[in-house]
């Protein structure tokens, strides 16, 4: 499908708009959870004055030199990633808006119907918005530490992965990602293939109105974006995935035309034999990519 002619007019506007906010970010209740973790909660607002939950993993020993965020899937997140220890680094993890720790009465928190909600209007679609509290999480993140600037990479899993592709094709801020299993890349081809979970959900909607879904879809596309991004990104991308049809994952990884690395996973969003021993391969190859920040 084609993308829209004032996409990058749609996405630059808002993010001009965003980087005017005062996230006025905070941390609180600090308490230390493991040898190696300080743990703190993370409040901070985003655009629409959407207030913003999270946690923020500082590391016990050495200083703080660089910061990552860590965004989640679509099943939201109820802890930190304690696993992810990259040394003197910073763990920001907000959660996205009517999700977990950034619940909304406005907003349902079931994949289901947060992934339509207001879908019917491309400006006020919520997947934009989220794209949003990404962007207002680097400034809360650079509000907390001001010496980490130049130094903020961003992670994000399945509809992280996806908002967070979106997200890094405006901000300069950000120099380095890691995707795993991105979703909502090529919309045109992922309202075709066969899928469960949120994109089940706007398959079933599409095929009642055709028309909106696929005006509102084309301007919140991670493949789309991902041919605007400009810094090294490593991605994790499945050969089988039963909720985000691998032909996307791969196309947001196609689309990025700089330096990039791939990692292919068996599987995304089901178990299988190999899995952990993938998974600590993985976590060694981003120690590498990630000590460039």
């Amino acid at each position: 499908a084609e993308e829209p002619h004032d996409f990058d007019t749609f996405w630059k506007t808002r993010y001009k708009s965003a980087l005017r906010l005062d996230p006025h970010a905070k941390l609180s209740k600090g308490r230390d959870v493991s040898a190696y973790w300080h743990e703190c909660d993370l409040h901070y607002t985003s655009t629409d004055e959407m207030k913003i939950g999270g946690w923020c993993l500082i590391p016990r020993e050495g200083k703080v030199e660089r910061i990552l965020v860590v965004l989640h899937g679509y099943g939201g997140r109820e802890e930190p990633d304690y696993h992810l220890k990259f040394p003197n680094t910073a763990l920001i993890f907000p959660t996205a808006r009517g999700i977990s720790r950034s619940k909304s009465e406005r907003i349902s928190p079931d994949p289901l119907w947060h992934v339509l909600h207001d879908i019917q209007d491309p400006a006020r679609y919520i997947h934009g918005g989220c794209v949003e509290d990404v962007w207002l999480g680097v400034s809360a993140a650079l509000q907390l530490f001001p010496h980490c600037s130049g130094r903020v990479g961003l992670l994000g899993i399945s509809f992280g992965g996806g908002i967070g592709a979106m997200a890094l094709a405006y901000d300069s801020r950000i120099k380095r990602a890691h995707f795993n299993v991105p979703s909502f890349g090529n919309n045109a081809l992922r309202l075709r293939l066969q899928t469960t979970g949120s994109g089940a959900a706007v398959q079933v909607f599409h095929r009642r109105k055709p028309e909106i879904v696929s005006i509102t879809l084309s301007y919140h596309d991670a493949a789309t974006a991902a041919k605007r991004i400009r810094v090294p990104v490593h991605f994790a991308c499945a050969l089988f995935d039963p909720m985000v049809a691998p032909p996307g994952q791969f196309a947001v990884h196609n689309a990025v035309s700089g330096e990039k690395e791939l990692f292919v996973l068996r599987a995304g969003h089901h178990d299988y034999p190999e899995q952990e021993e993938e998974a600590e391969e993985l976590l060694r190859e981003l120690g590498g990519f990630f000590r460039k920040l």
